[in-house]
């Protein structure tokens, strides 16, 4: 999501047509473009990303492929491949075709979703549908898989603390992003205009047609909901079914909504906080947030002046603890860290925990550059360094645990190498099916009045509602999402009816997690890596 969210601007123009493409020179050039070839996927294939299936589910094996599209749909006479991976149902009669997913990002590997998908699908789903994944152009095992600087030098620990103190620490702050703009326009300057969710919205549907598919079915988590609403747009005749879950505000297209995001992240952040508080007898914080809250600060101030481990830093600690605004799941682990820190003085659990969950890798980096790739270049983000600093100046005194390392993340914007275009006018057409949106209430990555603006744009959509902030919601454990979903896939039933500004349908939420000894595994939405990427950090 988010994953990451900020200003709508006017539609981009269909491009075959309001670029004065000859249709007839479209149509030669699908005629040509090869068949999918499904082979053996070359090392396996993940369980990641937003769903936590269950096991033995899935014994139809998956397939790989490469489908080549064009740079420029504007002149498609060069091509890049988009790497493709499917689990094919069962069924022969009855079969409701192709269902893609993606997790996110933008920046964040469908294919690593499959998997989980087709496992997870309840009631007998996954016998009917072919399950397809896609790296969207620029990410993983697509080619030119985007890359950008040296991970291991760029994500070396303990980076500068992201909360700028002096203007001094503004500087190296601004240079860093700067370097990275840099980076990537000398090394993809032919590609970087071409980074559009539009672009991977018209890649979808060249998917669609290689697939041999009139419609196709789509689930996307987090920016996949924008990603899917722009698909929407752009090709309202030729979808069966649509599924929005962690939905992104389609009004803040993008550097509003990482404002918005930074302030459900804080949100977030303190009823983490209350949780320890309400947990003291466990983790001895204290029994209030506020004291919960200066251990905290006492805590990333003494970071600075000594690096846990000689790695953990205030940079560090925001990476680590910013996945607890993606899942309640991970909040024992990290309350057990933090009180071990504090209480104990004990650095180990701290490092481990960002060692588990923070440490960049190749594939961090580039989900990174695909997701400024893409946001940088779908609207307009501020080149005046002064309204950034104002803004989130403004924004810390509210928010202060996510606004400055939410800047940084995006900062790189405000000096990309290609200038900005102007993002896709979401709007409703009678040719679209029923839309299925699905959102935690309390959501930080995409907040809960994203979901609710997306439902105005779209009048045969339904709003299925559930308590807390878990990031990514069906196939995640939640029965009662599950039952909506299989039965909105099986024939199109949406909850309802719809309401004026009330969900239109509720489902209860997971428990609240409990203190335990042994360390929690918790998946969100691939993309924000604590999930980067996530449309908005």
């Amino acid at each position: 999501m988010k994953k990451r969210v900020v200003g709508i601007a006017a539609s981009i123009a269909m491009l075959a047509v309001a670029v004065g493409v000859p249709q007839g020179a479209v149509a030669q050039e699908r005629q040509e473009r090869e068949a999918l070839v499904w082979g053996p996927c070359e090392g396996g294939a993940s369980v990641t990303g937003a769903v936590l299936a269950p096991a033995g589910r899935v014994d139809n094996p998956m397939e790989c492929a490469t489908l080549r599209v064009p740079l420029d749909y504007a002149n498609p006479s060069q091509t890049i491949g988009i790497a493709l991976n499917r689990i094919r149902g069962k069924a022969v009669h009855d079969r409701l075709g192709a269902l893609l997913v993606n997790p996110g990002g933008p920046g964040a590997s469908g294919r690593d979703l499959v998997k989980g998908v087709a496992a997870g699908l309840p009631d007998g789903l996954a016998d009917r549908f072919d399950v397809v994944g896609f790296d969207p152009r620029g990410v993983g095992a697509s080619d030119p898989a985007l890359k950008c600087v040296d991970p291991k030098k760029y994500y070396e620990a303990p980076r500068a603390d992201q909360v700028p103190v002096t203007r001094h620490d503004e500087s190296v702050l601004i240079g860093r992003a700067r370097r990275y703009a840099q980076a990537c326009g000398e090394r993809w300057s032919w590609m970087l205009p071409h980074m559009t969710t539009e672009n991977s919205a018209r890649d979808m549907d060249l998917i669609r047609e290689a697939l041999g598919e009139s419609k196709i079915s789509f689930l996307g988590y987090s920016y996949g909901t924008y990603l899917g609403a722009v698909y929407a747009t752009l090709f309202p005749d030729r979808l069966k079914r649509l599924v929005l879950d962690s939905v992104v505000d389609p009004r803040g297209i993008w550097y509003r909504s990482n404002l918005d995001q930074s302030i459900a992240f804080q949100d977030r952040h303190e009823d983490f906080l209350k949780w320890i508080a309400r947990h003291n007898p466990v983790y001895r914080l204290g029994a209030t947030e506020r004291a919960v809250s200066f251990a905290w600060n006492a805590m990333r101030h003494r970071l600075a002046d000594r690096p846990a481990g000689g790695v953990v830093g205030p940079s560090e600690l925001d990476d680590v603890y910013t996945l607890g605004g993606y899942s309640d799941v991970v909040w024992p682990q990290l309350a057990k860290a933090f009180s071990a820190y504090v209480k104990k003085g004990e650095a180990a659990p701290l490092v481990n925990t960002y060692r588990k969950h923070a440490v960049n890798d190749a594939k961090d980096e580039n989900n990174y550059a695909v997701y400024l790739a893409v946001q940088c270049r779908d609207a307009a983000w501020p080149r005046d360094w002064a309204r950034w600093r104002a803004d989130m100046t403004r924004a810390n005194a509210r928010a202060p645990f996510l606004t400055w390392p939410n800047a940084w993340y995006n900062a790189p914007c405000a000096f990309w190498p290609q200038p900005a275009g102007t993002p896709v006018q979401i709007h409703d057409d009678d040719k679209l099916p029923p839309i299925l949106l699905i959102q935690g209430q309390r959501d930080a990555a995409t907040p809960y009045a994203g979901a609710v603006r997306m439902r105005a744009l779209f009048h045969r959509s339904r709003l299925l509602a559930v308590p807390g902030g878990n990031h990514g919601v069906a196939l995640n454990g939640n029965a009662c999402v599950d039952r909506r979903l299989a039965a909105y896939l099986r024939d199109g039933t949406l909850p309802g009816p719809r309401q004026a500004s009330a969900p239109d349908a509720r489902c209860p939420g997971i428990p609240a997690p409990v203190p335990v000894t042994a360390p929690a595994t918790v998946r969100v939405p691939a993309g924000h890596t604590a999930e980067r990427g996530d449309q908005s950090r």
